[in-house]
């Protein structure tokens, strides 16, 4: 994204100059609803991000523009003080949650704008977040580190958005790394860097452009699923506090105890969380065909056993598996959003021609097509 109009928005509101500051979006290869029980997710920050420029004021007001929707905000910095404009809301709960954390921040002026997809599944508040997140903390010499700014990205979300979401997206946006994804344990937040680098295949969404409204109270239903299969196996294995602790034998001793559905659903995660695990380990051999077939085998769970796709993304999944893609799946919660697709070069036009032409053609919706690179999180740019 050019900065420029960033730089020029910033000189005029304000007559002078801060400094640029810049989080991504976020991507996550495999593993969807292992999060909450406790497994393990791959993501890797992408080549779309929010960009801020950003300077101490001397008071105690915060003065922000969002540039792309053309709106002002201005607020103090104490509790009371929280302001109406939702996306002003992010940059006032970072705020806050490090003033919590003992380390205060003062005024500033800013001007921000992204070039993320709004609802594609990218994640664009938690590059905001880590955005603003990232530059309070290198500007005010607060001393946080990576891992700590995405979890004041994640309990902004939490206090101030009334969004009880994971780690993974905040934790991608600030720690990613160009050429890698990261396959972070979310029991114990552990973390380590897995090379991507898959030569002769891009990688690219293509969104449905639709979002079912199921999805709140479905995704209450699914994670409670889990946990009640995860109460009938810790009777008689007490270790077992999460499905992450399981594995297969277990769930199938469980079998006729608990609900058809309820055991589905499980099994879909202890499935899920074998095949990102086998991912990881195709990838370190440059073995990208077997994780497109992860990711199609991903897909299917997510459709049938989870219940958690739709129409629209199941077309594309079979247009993907039709013209020879290496691997595709849902992306994300799920009930809309994107398919991210593995796809060898020399098949690349077709197939984003010919699946976005049928889809256009069955639905009557002009799907949006995002081509992402693997690239590094949150730093400064100027």
């Amino acid at each position: 994204m050019d900065i420029t109009k960033i730089r020029e928005k910033f000189k005029s509101l304000y007559g002078t100059t801060g400094d640029v500051y810049t989080s991504p979006g976020r991507i996550n290869i495999i593993g969807e609803h292992t999060d909450y029980n406790g497994g393990f997710v791959l993501p890797g920050a992408i080549d779309k991000a929010m960009y801020c420029e950003i300077k101490p004021n001397g008071t105690d007001k915060v003065r922000a523009f969002a540039l792309d929707l053309n709106e002002s905000a201005e607020f103090g910095l104490e509790e009371a003080d929280a302001p109406q404009q939702q996306w002003a809301r992010y940059i006032f709960g970072v705020c806050r949650e490090m003033a919590k954390r003992g380390k205060p921040v003062k005024g500033f002026d800013t001007v921000f704008a992204g070039d993320v997809p709004l609802g594609a599944g990218m994640s664009s508040s938690a590059a905001l977040e880590s955005c603003f997140g990232f530059a309070l903390n290198e500007i005010y010499g607060l001393g946080f580190e990576r891992f700590e700014i995405a979890l004041i990205g994640q309990a902004t979300e939490h206090n101030y958005v009334g969004v009880k979401c994971g780690i993974m997206d905040q934790f991608a946006s600030c720690c990613g790394k160009e050429g890698n994804v990261m396959k972070l344990d979310c029991r114990s937040l552990e973390y380590e860097y897995v090379p991507f680098n898959p030569k002769g295949y891009r990688l690219v969404l293509i969104n449905t452009c639709v979002t079912h409204n199921l999805a709140g109270g479905e995704y209450n239903k699914r994670r409670e699923s889990c946990e009640r299969v995860v109460a009938e196996i810790a009777k008689t294995h007490p270790e077992v506090k999460l499905l992450r602790d399981a594995n297969m034998d277990m769930l199938q001793a469980v079998k006729g105890k608990v609900d058809p559905v309820d055991y589905m659903r499980a099994e879909f995660v202890v499935g899920e969380i074998q095949r990102l695990l086998d991912a990881t380990k195709a990838m370190a051999k440059d073995d990208y065909e077997t994780v497109g077939k992860l990711m199609y085998q991903t897909h299917e769970g997510l459709s049938k056993k989870y219940e958690v796709s739709c129409p629209e993304l199941d077309f594309l999944n079979d247009q993907a598996k039709e013209l020879g893609v290496s691997g595709s799946r849902v992306m994300g919660g799920g009930f809309g959003g994107c398919t991210i697709n593995l796809v060898k070069e020399e098949l690349y036009d077709n197939f984003v021609k010919t699946a976005t032409e049928a889809y256009k053609k069955k639905f009557n919706i002009d799907p949006k097509v995002y081509d992402v690179v693997i690239k590094d999180g949150a730093r400064k740019l100027a």
